[in-house]
């Protein structure tokens, strides 16, 4: 017997990290090239780069590369 149990928090955290992802591979299939470029990641996630261009909102996709 399966026993279900009401969603926490963290089950809205996967949910909405597999929305992104989903959101993420649409824009790839439907890119044009290899890749998708640092700001076309940003601008399919929602990322706002603040007034400052060294700090966004959430970090971007470059700053994770070495």
């Amino acid at each position: 017997m399966v026993t279900l149990s009401a969603r926490t928090d963290h089950d809205h955290v996967a949910l909405a990290e597999i929305e992104l992802c989903g959101e993420l591979m649409i824009a790839a299939s439907a890119a044009i090239g290899e890749r998708l470029s640092a700001d076309r990641i940003d601008e399919v996630l929602n990322v706002k780069v603040t007034a400052t261009a060294e700090r966004t909102a959430v970090p971007r996709q470059t700053d994770h590369r070495g």
